[in-house]
Order: structure tokens, then C-alpha cells, then sequence
């Protein structure tokens, strides 16, 4: 007998910072599972990357520009989406960057991007997709959080102030739309192995610091993060609302 409780044929999913890093593997989980995906960025080299690796393996998926940190091209791209899709099912808040500066060189500038993107992103983007989520009664957002949203380390102020503000924005959000359907849950990842973080790989001292810190004693893999981000957009997991689910290696059980 088929099990549906985690086949997504027939939903759409939109991927912000679907092209590289955590968001690539999400938009790729998600197609797997039977996801048409919108994989948005802001490089067209990267996103045709994506979904030439897609549409080889016979899914259902199309890059769209869009640059979370503006309100009218986020409107443009998701009308973009919808146009070509019908619709968004799941949206997953990805997009993000992160500066790594002690607290007292930290630059304006520096800390307004951070926050715009990584948080003020995830607002303006929901702002522009739910809607129509409420309208059809359904709908998953998934914000990718992260370990520090709860926990911290020297020179992750903006990073580590935009994290645990995506964790509130997520319960806020899921309490608001809770009985019209939307669930709305964020992903709190550790260190992963991919090309975003490959500085600090090369640091040795700040790698081995991270294998000692991760009770698993090393790095997530990418392939490692489908699993949550498939189960929070599938309806195995249409009674959960408003959590923060770690995806760490331990990190935040000590």
C-alpha cells in the first residue's frame, strides 16, 4: 500500500537562495519527493545549474530571479512564479548571509544587510506568498534558522540576532495562520559541509573547535537536511506548527 504522508506530487515549492548550499539541497529534496519547484536567486548561471540537474533527473522545475532585499522585486518574482505554477504550496525561507566580524568593528552597513536579508527577507517574501496560501486553505513555510538562533559564538552578532529573530517570526506567524491551514516551522542547522563555509573548513583550529563542540563530532552533510525539509512540507507533519526543529549533531543538547 502507498504511503502519501511524505509524497509532494502535485504541491509547488518555492526555494529562496535555492541555488547554492542548504537551499540547493532543499530544492533538491523537494523534487524528489514529488515537488514542481521555483528555485529563486539572484545568479542565472547557478539557478540554470540547479535545474539543468533537475530536469535531467525528470522533474518539474524553473529558476526565477528574485533579490529578497527588495519588496517590489520579490512581488515580481512570486507573481512570476504563480503565473507559471498556478500557485505555492510550500515556501522555503532560505535566502541569507552572514558577516563574521568582531562586535566593535562591526560597520552599519554590515548589520543592516544581515538583517535585511536574513530576517527582513523572510518577512517581505511571506508577506508576498501566503496570501494565496490562506486564500486555498493550505499551505507550509519552512524558515531556515539555525543553531544560532539559540545559542552564540564570538563575531556571529548580526548573524545570531537574525536567527533567533527568524525563530520568533516563526511562532508569530504560526499562531496567526494556525486555523486557516498554513503551518509555519523553521529548521535550525550547524555547520554544513558546503561552499558557503569553505573558509572555515580551511581554519583548523575553528574546524576541529566545531568537530569538538558537535557531540556527533563532525560536519552535517547537505544530503543530511532533505529529510526535515521534505517531512515539514509533506502532511506527515500537518500538526505541527511553530517549532524550531535542530538539525545540529547534538550541539544544542548540551
Amino acid at each position: 500500500m502507498k504511503c502519501d504522508l511524505f509524497d509532494l506530487t502535485g504541491k509547488v515549492a518555492m526555494v529562496t537562495g535555492g541555488t547554492r548550499g542548504l537551499g540547493e539541497a532543499a530544492a533538491k529534496a523537494l523534487a524528489k519527493a514529488g515537488a514542481a519547484v521555483a528555485i529563486c536567486g539572484r545568479s542565472q548561471g547557478d539557478m540554470e545549474r540547479v535545474s539543468g540537474d533537475l530536469h535531467a533527473r525528470g522533474c518539474s522545475v524553473k529558476g526565477f530571479e528574485l533579490d529578497v532585499l527588495s519588496r517590489e522585486k520579490i512581488r515580481r518574482g512570486v507573481d512570476q512564479v504563480i503565473e507559471h505554477f498556478g500557485k505555492i504550496d510550500i515556501l522555503i525561507n532560505n535566502a541569507g548571509v552572514n558577516h563574521r566580524v568582531p562586535t566593535l568593528e562591526f560597520s552599519e552597513e554590515q548589520w543592516d544587510r544581515v538583517l535585511d536579508t536574513n530576517l527582513k527577507g523572510y518577512f517581505l517574501v511571506a508577506q508576498a506568498v501566503v496570501p494565496q496560501m490562506l486564500e486555498r486553505g493550505y499551505g507550509k513555510v519552512v524558515n531556515m534558522g539555525s543553531i544560532f538562533g539559540t545559542v552564540a559564538l564570538p563575531m556571529q552578532l548580526a548573524y545570531a540576532c537574525s536567527k533567533g529573530g527568524v525563530n520568533q517570526l516563526t511562532k508569530v506567524m504560526a499562531l496567526e495562520w494556525a486555523k486557516q491551514g498554513v503551518r509555519v516551522n523553521a529548521i535550525g542547522p550547524t555547520y554544513f559541509e558546503t561552499e558557503l563555509v569553505t573558509q572555515i573548513r580551511r581554519d583548523r583550529e575553528r574546524f576541529e573547535f566545531i568537530n569538538e563542540r558537535t557531540p556527533m563530532g563532525r560536519w552535517g552533510y547537505p544530503s543530511e537536511i532533505e529529510g526535515i525539509v521534505i517531512f515539514l512540507s509533506a502532511p506527515a507533519s500537518d500538526f505541527i506548527t511553530g517549532q524550531i526543529i535542530y538539525i545540529d549533531g547534538g550541539w544544542t543538547a548540551w
